[in-house]
């Protein structure tokens, strides 16, 4: 009998622990490439994956979780900031039930604006695919909390995009007179992806997003892979810096015209580029002793294959700038979300991070 009357107790007092933290935080979206894939690859027949040591060696469990990077991604150094834990891939077999409610990761590595991006890779999840994935997953969320609960959840919810650099590295420049070089010139080639981009941001949109964070591309003439290629004395190669330099501009004036479109902020640039030059032009001031060389790999500047048991690998990742051939450690991401959070305008424009969540809390 007494256990009669406990029973509506315990169940109010289970749903006192559930509900609450599944809805203090802010929901959290991702979608592009592996600069913030977390785990969608392992779950895909393709060779575009991380789930090997020694990735993950900082991360909490030590392990490879799928993350391109030494330790945390930039999506996980977001959720410690809106105070929540990590959205799970949205391949997970975890992402059920309460789960959902954190938000999703539907990033894959390899992926770019284009479907023909990355097709060396063969199975990853283009962002066509992501997108009908959002799709899928709110349709997973209205069963759970119902239509109304479900909309607002999505409408209130932070969303990152980080789309463009694959384009360049594993497509247009992929190889010397590649389909894409051979079809546009450079400057007809910015404009075309950068027009492709719109429609997906757009499609975001309809789909209910409504704070987004746009990432611009780096400077991908910098990084390991480009320099053990193209450079002579560590310079920049120079091809794929014209391209960036075309790219981000033209990316930071198409979001301008698609909130004024919209008749509202709903997209922000994030000029990453500014961001990751900072510490490479001036690295002491940033505590980092290496910017050129990645700390996993082999050959010139550790740029050469990929990061694998059998590369040298620095024994302290801090001082390095990056990672592996291409994507930086844990220490540069937390300097670049640092940035999202409290930059100015020269990298955050309309607004930083901390900005957007204060108007949230203020109900503005």
């Amino acid at each position: 009998m007494a256990d009669a009357a406990l029973a509506p107790l315990l169940v109010s007092v289970l749903c006192l622990l559930v509900a609450p933290a599944a809805s203090a935080a802010r929901a959290f979206f991702v979608f592009g490439d592996s600069l913030v894939d977390n785990g969608n690859n392992n779950y895909l027949l393709t060779t575009a994956r991380a789930d090997a040591p020694p990735y993950g060696i900082d991360f909490p469990t030590h392990r490879a979780t799928g993350r391109f990077s030494n330790g945390l991604n930039i999506p996980d150094i977001i959720s410690e900031h809106l105070g929540a834990e990590p959205a799970l891939p949205y391949l997970s077999p975890e992402l059920r039930g309460a789960k959902l409610l954190v938000g999703a990761n539907f990033a894959s590595a390899g992926v770019g604006i284009l479907n023909d991006t990355g097709i060396q890779f063969v199975n990853i999840i283009r962002i066509g695919d992501q997108l009908q994935y959002f799709r899928e997953y709110q349709r997973k969320l209205r069963a759970l909390v119902g239509e109304e609960q479900a909309a607002q959840l999505v409408n209130q919810a932070l969303v990152l995009i980080t789309l463009g650099g694959n384009d360049f590295v594993n497509n247009y420049y992929l190889v010397p007179m590649s389909v894409r070089s051979r079809q546009y010139a450079l400057p007809d080639y910015v404009r075309f992806i950068v027009s492709e981009y719109r429609k997906i941001l757009s499609r975001l949109y309809e789909l209910g997003a409504r704070k987004v964070i746009v990432t611009g591309t780096g400077p991908l003439g910098c990084v390991p892979a480009e320099l053990a290629m193209h450079s002579q004395n560590g310079e920049c190669a120079a091809e794929l810096m014209r391209a960036v330099n075309l790219f981000n501009p033209q990316l930071v004036d198409m979001v301008r015209g698609l909130n004024r479109a919209i008749g509202a902020d709903v997209f922000v640039s994030a000029n990453t580029m500014r961001m990751n030059f900072d510490y490479i032009n001036n690295p002491q001031a940033f505590g980092f002793t290496n910017v050129q060389v990645a700390c996993c790999g082999q050959g010139p500047y550790n740029g050469i294959g990929l990061c694998t048991p059998a590369s040298n690998v620095c024994a302290n990742r801090d001082v390095f700038a990056f990672w592996d051939a291409f994507h930086p450690t844990e220490r540069a991401n937390r300097i670049i979300v640092g940035q999202f959070m409290h930059g100015d305008t020269d990298y955050m424009h309309p607004m930083n991070l901390s900005t957007i969540l204060a108007m949230d809390r203020e109900g503005l």
